[in-house]
């Protein structure tokens, strides 16, 4: 019954306190040096640092925020396929093949270092992945809006040809994570180093704007019931929007507001800063991979790196059939969508909440707290499958039935947030 998984992935905030003679290393397309060469005169004056805030520097912020939101869209897309195939009567091993289509975001690190060392020097570094990227979502989304339709439908007795779908969204992912990659390190640059920490506000709520556009708007949108239900006077047999033009419009998007970054935003423009002037430090390729290999060498993230593969494994198939299970009952696939609506204020604001309780010396015992828990919430979840057929009545379910289902959103999504942000 997760719906919004795959785009909960966050970064911690960066202090945005003194960072003077700190190396910062946030960046997760890989670890990248940004030295501060000079500070200005008031500080080296001995008087203390006044911090202009974020208002020279909001175009900068919406811009981030806009290409976060960007980057979910896809996500939210492909989150909600796997509701459409299982109301076409898919096997749960056609759903399993589908779900390769969210692996880039979890194996982005094995090209980040490519994308982090090779770029056009007169384009810019992060522009010089970021536009061609964009531009071939854009295109996959145009050549989707014309086939996804066939691609659904039932053809000479066979069901949607889910290899072609995973392909093609499969594809749509990795270029999103591409996307990531490029964008969380130009945040490091496009803004000044007191106002840095923003960008992880930026990447939390633009990501989850754009899955809930691509996932809960869409599914609403699309529901022949729901748009009958709620928005329409006169029935119709299909909702206000179909997939393909779905598709169709946020291609448009992506080709539009790319060739406008490309054009008008300037990658290398820092002096607009005062005297702070942000120096990249580059290494080659094969430098990069052998210092990621000397890091995941190192025991402490070996394990590290061992309990982040494994610590799924008790919930996974909860968090993952559930949603599946309820529309195999007759649960209405754009209604489950809607009740993570009131769950988007709760990804936003517990990762702040949290921060608080991560900062110490032993930020993993909040994780260590919250294992527990969130092995129960799954066995809840297998209680709620079970219960489910039988409170189906004339079609439909009684409304503390969905009151049920969001009590049960609303206890996973703190036990899920504190293991996620722990991850982070």
């Amino acid at each position: 019954m997760e719906l919004s998984d795959s785009v909960t992935q966050r970064k911690p905030a960066v202090p945005q306190g003194d960072m003077r003679d700190r190396v910062l290393n946030t960046t997760p397309d890989m670890d990248m040096e940004v030295e501060v060469d000079q500070v200005n005169d008031a500080e080296d004056n001995g008087h203390p640092r006044v911090q202009p805030g974020i208002r020279g520097e909001l175009g900068n912020i919406s811009l981030l925020l806009f290409l976060y939101v960007l980057q979910g869209i896809p996500l939210g897309l492909a989150g909600s396929i796997p509701l459409i195939l299982q109301s076409k009567n898919v096997s749960y091993k056609d759903q399993a093949f589908f779900s390769f289509v969210f692996w880039p975001f979890s194996l982005k690190l094995l090209w980040a270092p490519l994308v982090d060392a090779l770029y056009l020097t007169r384009f810019g570094r992060r522009k010089s992945w970021l536009v061609p990227t964009q531009y071939l979502l854009g295109l996959f989304m145009l050549y989707l809006s014309v086939t996804v339709d066939t691609l659904l439908k039932r053809d000479e007795g066979r069901g949607p040809d889910v290899v072609t779908l995973t392909a093609v969204f499969f594809m749509l992912a990795f270029l999103a994570a591409t996307q990531d990659i490029a964008v969380d390190g130009w945040a490091l640059t496009m803004l000044s180093r007191e106002n840095v920490g923003y960008a992880s506000t930026c990447n939390s709520v633009g990501q989850t704007a754009g899955y809930f556009l691509g996932n809960v708007l869409f599914l609403a949108l699309e529901s022949a019931d729901f748009c009958n239900k709620y928005l329409r006077a006169e029935p119709k047999e299909t909702g206000i929007v179909t997939l393909s033009e779905f598709l169709f419009f946020w291609g448009v998007v992506f080709l539009v507001s790319t060739t406008l970054v490309a054009v008008m935003k300037k990658e290398n423009a820092r002096g607009q800063h005062g005297k702070r002037k942000v120096r990249e430090e580059t290494q080659s390729v094969v430098e990069t991979y052998k210092l990621l290999v000397s890091i995941i060498k190192m025991p402490a993230v070996f394990t590290f790196c061992s309990l982040l593969l494994t610590a799924k494994i008790g919930f996974s198939a909860a968090d993952t059939v559930t949603g599946l299970k309820l529309v195999e009952a007759g649960v209405p696939k754009e209604q489950l969508a809607l009740l993570a609506v009131p769950m988007v204020p709760l990804q936003i604001l517990l990762p702040l909440i949290i921060s608080k309780y991560t900062a110490g010396p032993r930020p993993l015992d909040v994780f260590y707290r919250a294992f527990p828990f969130r092995l129960l919430i799954g066995l809840e979840y297998a209680l709620l499958v079970w219960w489910t057929p039988s409170l189906k009545q004339d079609g439909e379910f009684p409304l503390y039935y969905y009151a049920i289902v969001l009590f049960s959103y609303a206890l996973h999504q703190p036990s899920f947030s504190l293991l996620l942000f722990d991850v982070k």
